[in-house]
């Protein structure tokens, strides 16, 4: 993700910024924009469960086979 918009750069974010204010207009524009960020705050939570539960399951195999 990060080396995509590294290579969009500043006109191009203003760009597609444009083209959404122009397809959704500017009542919609928040709207989207809050559930974009709900959608990856969710994405980021269930990434984040994912990797510690992988890690209980990893310490919990250790413990059983150090006894």
């Amino acid at each position: 993700m990060r080396s995509l918009l590294s290579s969009i750069g500043i006109p191009g974010l203003i760009l597609i910024l444009v083209i959404a204010l122009i397809i959704f207009g500017p009542s919609k524009l928040p709207e989207i924009g809050r559930g974009f960020g709900n959608t990856l705050k969710e994405f980021k939570k269930a990434t984040n469960d994912l990797i510690s539960n992988d890690k209980e399951k990893k310490l919990t195999l250790k413990k059983k086979t150090i006894e």
